[in-house]
């Protein structure tokens, strides 16, 4: 009697399976068909310079490699010239998710943390060279992760240049800043540094500098050959003086919240996308460096002044007091290593 039973309970059994077995495959093949046709995840990276400035040039060679290493997975979205957030408030957008990478000038980190504030001071690196040296070196690399309590992760540096003064009348020893209004990122030491010649610092976004030189609401302003020629500062300012007398680099970053959320192997493509396109943009930006700046003397809008050795040294001795004014914020050990990168 229970090898008649067997049978016909097995085969009751077995038509369920069989139907449950059927709707998991028929799943299967819908997931793989809707991942198939899905939407491509849209970063968004938002920068605040025009597309034609190493900057520019790199986010738009990072979204070509993402693209085209990660094809219908994830689709890069530049928006450039402050077309999303200032830069007063990129660094906020990130935190909310409202962007994934931005590249804000390193003074744009201060109120996240004050070792950064390094690479304000003035006259501490004597060319790009000895910038560079000291961003790779330990001190350096280590700079990248001191954010990441703030949930921010630093991912590499992008160079834009040395700085030039710029201004509508002559500078050509510090005396000749004295009550002029410059304009200058939210930074507490360049706030210093042009309060050590007795100029006024103003801080306003570099999105309005422009209109702020062209209304003459602002005397003069610091910035490299790149942004002067990029943005047209030169058409209305009379003056620029090659000073060299500080770096204006950036960092690409983005959240901790969005960078862990990323897949392993993605992260690792869109990491590998970004270092090869910040060498580019790095290679661009000492390439410009002096095209601008010849670009900028043919036209004849701005005169170019040259600094002797020692019109140069009395603005280095009136500037350097401002690394003693921020030593015990930044680290003597970090500028004493700055400092050394001067040296081959």
């Amino acid at each position: 009697m229970n090898t008649k039973l067997i049978p016909t309970n097995f085969c009751t059994l077995t038509r369920p399976l069989k139907v449950l077995l059927k709707m998991t495959v028929l799943a299967g093949f819908l997931t793989s068909s809707i991942q198939a046709y899905a939407e491509p995840i849209q970063i968004k990276f938002s920068h605040v310079v025009a597309e034609n400035t190493p900057k520019g040039q790199m986010a738009l060679k990072f979204k070509e490699l993402v693209e085209q290493r990660l094809p219908g997975e994830y689709q890069v979205n530049v928006f450039p010239n402050s077309q999303l957030f200032g830069d007063n408030n990129e660094v906020a957008a990130l935190l909310l998710n409202d962007v994934q990478f931005v590249a804000p000038s390193l003074s744009k980190f201060e109120r996240y943390t004050k070792k950064l504030q390094i690479f304000d001071l003035p006259f501490l690196f004597e060319n790009m060279e000895s910038v560079d040296r000291f961003q790779q070196s330990d001190s350096g690399q280590k700079l990248l992760n001191s954010m990441k309590r703030k949930g921010i992760v630093g991912l590499g540096y992008l160079h834009n240049g040395m700085k030039q003064l710029s201004a509508s009348s002559p500078l050509i020893l510090p005396t000749d800043a004295n009550g002029k209004k410059f304009r200058i990122m939210a930074s507490d030491v360049l706030a210093a540094q042009f309060q050590a010649v007795d100029a006024i610092p103003v801080k306003k976004p570099f999105s309005e500098v422009f209109t702020l030189l062209q209304t003459r609401a602002i005397d003069g302003q610091e910035n490299t050959w790149s942004n002067i020629y990029s943005k047209k500062f030169f058409e209305v300012q009379s003056h620029i003086t090659e000073s060299n007398h500080g770096v204006l680099d950036y960092m690409v970053v983005t959240s901790a919240e969005f960078w862990k959320s990323l897949p392993a192997d993605k992260r690792t493509v869109i990491k590998s996308s970004l270092d090869e396109a910040l060498a580019h943009g790095n290679q661009i930006a000492a390439a410009k460096v002096d095209k601008d700046k010849a670009t900028i003397a043919a036209s004849k809008r701005s005169d170019i002044i040259q600094l002797t050795t020692d019109q140069r040294q009395e603005w280095v001795s009136s500037m350097k007091p401002v690394w003693r004014q921020f030593e015990a914020k930044i680290g003597k050990d970090l500028i004493d290593a700055a400092v050394a990168s001067n040296k081959l």
